[in-house]
């Protein structure tokens, strides 16, 4: 092996991986950035990582650091449903809309 030895061993690398699967089906809507990362990393390790270094971490550990629009916690499906059938809304299609 080359280089510099790796900060964290593979059972740490273990823990980090299943915090973030963890994460990721959290109720709470799941999203991580990679200051949150890092602030585990340093907080379970004793280890701090630049915040280049995270991401190429993640995709070591097979992470991609894509993401979609979290879910907010208090969220409502039925208010949503409501706002939809509202008779005008920002459709500019719908005859009662106002024109500029």
């Amino acid at each position: 092996m080359q280089g510099r030895p790796a900060k964290l061993t593979p059972s740490q690398l273990e823990l980090l991986s299943a915090h973030i699967i963890q994460s990721a089906k959290s109720s709470d809507g799941g999203r991580l950035t990679g200051e949150d990362i890092g602030n585990y990393i340093f907080i379970q390790f004793s280890v701090r990582y630049h915040s280049d270094h995270i991401y190429k971490l993640l995709k070591k550990l097979g992470f991609s650091w894509i993401t979609s629009r979290s879910r907010h916690p208090k969220q409502s499906r039925e208010c949503q449903e409501t706002f939809k059938k509202l008779p005008i809304g920002n459709d500019p299609s719908h005859p009662r809309a106002p024109t500029s």
